[in-house]
């Protein structure tokens, strides 16, 4: 297993993360080092980010934190055997307790996203630089405080859209975007088509005496309790995310932004709800159309969690329109194809890196196709840590990306678009949608403010 990198790996990493380094970040420069970690959210993603970073860094993990015991002991144990230890580092059910150590450099944020904001601004106040998972938030105003609180207290903050780090999008972009092969882009289409939304009815069942169920909840209105909420059940209710939108959609729409070099959009519309699969619990919607209007250029998402994608290949994935060709990408592929038909067409696959790293091969619910993308993610986060400036999905592109797929789904609830002004965090023109920027909290939890 690689545990550190040489200053010529480090910076080739570096490079193709777009950060366009000229000489080895000090991390490279001070083999001794080993950065403290903590992780805050023990399920699949936070524990699998942790093992991704384990691979390309010294690393020494200070703290696990976890509602959920079980999901304690699974870390621990992997943990344990990754780094051939005979105990496990601190675990924690309150993120609160781990925080108050303050024996950290670094903390990931692996929870549900009705957590990210709180224990994210914790986390930079506490003196750590942060790895949180997309979406940042549940709703735009605490996203706005999110990036007050990373710029207040001059740390690093990371978010997990990994499509800036993906090995083949880095290449499309570099070779089909940047080179021109596209011409005037005027639209992109973004969707997802995984049968993924959770539908069931589970009975309501007493809470089992291993998850503090009321500590998971924290700030999210308090469901009854109807079986573990992770792996996926929990994403199924809007309560504690925005949906497949939300989920997914950030990921596309964040790679559109990225390699168009896109801010806010100028206004967002959309349509759809639970059209289909009416029956189980489930309160997001299972079709979803939003449109995002920039000058000159729309991006549009579709989603449907049943029936068939139009194009098997791209079931979740994005396409540049332009006047000289398209580019269709995806987390698994990505294909130029030109307008003239004389001219080449260009095919990028997907990198996995299997040899490099066989502990990915065995390891139980890897994404495969992402694991090098977190990695070199994770690269890029480091580098950025030592420069002290912006990673590559920098918390301010990350609120972007998330808020704007949140004001999708306001705007699908109020039948109209919306059009939201940073600057002074309002809807323009719409004091309804406006009150709509921001969640009750569930007392005692209070919500951060931007300031």
């Amino acid at each position: 297993m690689q545990t550190a990198l040489t200053r010529n790996q480090f910076i080739r990493a570096a490079a193709a993360a777009g950060l366009g380094l000229k000489a080895a970040p000090l991390v490279a420069q001070t083999p001794g080092r080993k950065y403290r970690v903590a992780l805050i959210g023990c399920g699949w993603y936070g524990t699998s980010d942790l093992l991704r970073l384990l691979q390309v860094a010294p690393v020494e993990v200070v703290g696990l934190c976890d509602p959920d015991r079980n999901q304690l002991a699974a870390a621990s144990a992997l943990v344990c055997e990754r780094q051939k230890l005979q105990a496990g580092p601190p675990v924690f059910a309150d993120y609160r307790e781990l925080l108050a150590k303050k024996n950290f450099d670094l903390v990931l944020i692996g929870t549900p996203d009705h957590w990210h904001a709180l224990q994210m601004i914790a986390a930079v106040e506490a003196g750590a630089d942060v790895y949180v998972q997309k979406p940042i938030s549940c709703d735009v105003l605490e996203g706005e405080a999110m990036v007050a609180a990373a710029r207040k207290h001059n740390r690093v903050v990371q978010v997990g859209t990994q499509r800036k780090s993906t090995p083949h999008l880095i290449d499309a972009k570099r070779r089909v975007v940047e080179a021109g092969l596209l011409g005037r882009i005027a639209h992109v289409d973004m969707c997802c088509y995984f049968h993924m939304r959770a539908n069931g009815n589970p009975p309501v069942e007493p809470v089992p005496d291993f998850l503090d169920y009321e500590l998971w909840t924290g700030p999210a209105p308090l469901r009854p309790y109807d079986g573990l909420p992770h792996k996926r059940w929990w994403r199924t209710f809007m309560e504690y995310g925005n949906g497949i939108c939300g989920d997914m959609c950030v990921h596309m729409f964040d790679t559109a932004r990225w390699m168009l070099g896109l801010g806010w959009p100028r206004r967002v519309f959309s349509t759809g709800g639970i059209l289909v699969q009416k029956e189980g619990k489930s309160n997001i919607p299972d079709t979803q159309t939003a449109t995002f209007e920039y000058d000159g250029l729309t991006l549009t998402w579709e989603h449907r969690s049943w029936g068939s994608p139009p194009d098997p290949d791209y079931p979740w994935a994005l396409t540049l329109h332009g006047e000289k060709g398209m580019l269709k990408a995806s987390t698994m592929r990505a294909d130029f194809i030109p307008h003239d038909k004389k001219a080449d067409k260009i095919h990028f696959e997907c990198v996995y890196e299997k040899e490099q790293y066989p502990e990915d091969v065995t390891e139980k619910g890897i994404e495969l196709n992402a694991a090098p993308a977190t990695r070199l993610h994770m690269l890029d986060f480091l580098a950025a840590v030592e420069k002290r400036g912006r990673p590559v999905a920098d918390i301010e592109e990350g609120h972007i990306s998330t808020a704007s797929c949140i004001l999708a789904n306001v705007a699908l609830g109020l039948g109209r678009p919306l059009s939201y002004d940073p600057a002074k965090r309002v809807v323009t023109g719409d004091a309804e949608a406006t009150a709509l920027l921001r969640r009750p909290y569930r007392a005692p939890w209070r919500r951060p403010e931007a300031g």
